[in-house]
């Protein structure tokens, strides 16, 4: 596969807001610097990075009658929390217009929850999305240390901080989450 980054910047720029496209830029940029540490192909990283949130600016309804009219899975839970799904839909714009290859396009589908058994192109999205130079809150700077020593402690950290704001403030955590965390628990040598 040839990834045309030009040609996805010229795109992308078109259809988010400059504060959206200033964010998945910064990710693509994360997801280049992260790719030299982990080994990973850089031009993979930089395309799922940029395009990662392709579609997070369509409205609730939008998501919705795109994800029934392209029959795209969602739990119960996912058509609770709409926005959560605009990962699925930005993988699904990705293989069909770019012709982004199968892992490319998990790792846009599963960039906010995670998943078991990972790729490492897989968590470096993941992790760059949370941790990109636009971001602002507390301990980012200690996660962006995280990232670069360990990844998969970078990702059970985000999840684990993650869950605590949602169970404050008494929002439905999807389970894949969870089952992410777990994952790593079990097989990272942390």
């Amino acid at each position: 596969m040839i990834v045309n980054i030009d040609k996805l910047n010229k795109d992308l720029k078109e259809i988010l807001s400059n504060q959206r496209y200033l964010h998945s830029v910064g990710v693509m940029n994360m997801c280049e610097k992260l790719a030299h540490i982990y080994d990973v192909n850089v031009d993979k990283l930089k395309a799922i990075g940029l395009m990662h949130d392709m579609a997070k600016e369509l409205s609730n309804e939008d998501k919705l009658k795109y994800i029934r009219e392209n029959n795209i899975y969602c739990t119960d839970i996912e058509k609770k929390i709409v926005d959560i799904l605009h990962g699925k839909i930005a993988a699904d714009m990705c293989k069909k217009r770019y012709a982004f290859d199968d892992e490319m396009c998990t790792a846009i589908s599963i960039h906010t929850t995670g998943k078991e058994n990972m790729t490492m192109l897989q968590k470096i999205l993941f992790i760059a999305d949370k941790i990109e130079e636009t971001r602002k809150y507390d301990g980012i700077e200690e996660l962006r240390k995280l990232a670069f020593n360990n990844i998969d402690k970078a990702i059970i950290k985000n999840i684990d901080e993650t869950l605590v704001i949602n169970i404050r403030k008494e929002n439905l955590i999807l389970e894949e989450s969870i089952k992410t965390r777990n994952y790593l628990l079990l097989t990272s040598e942390i």
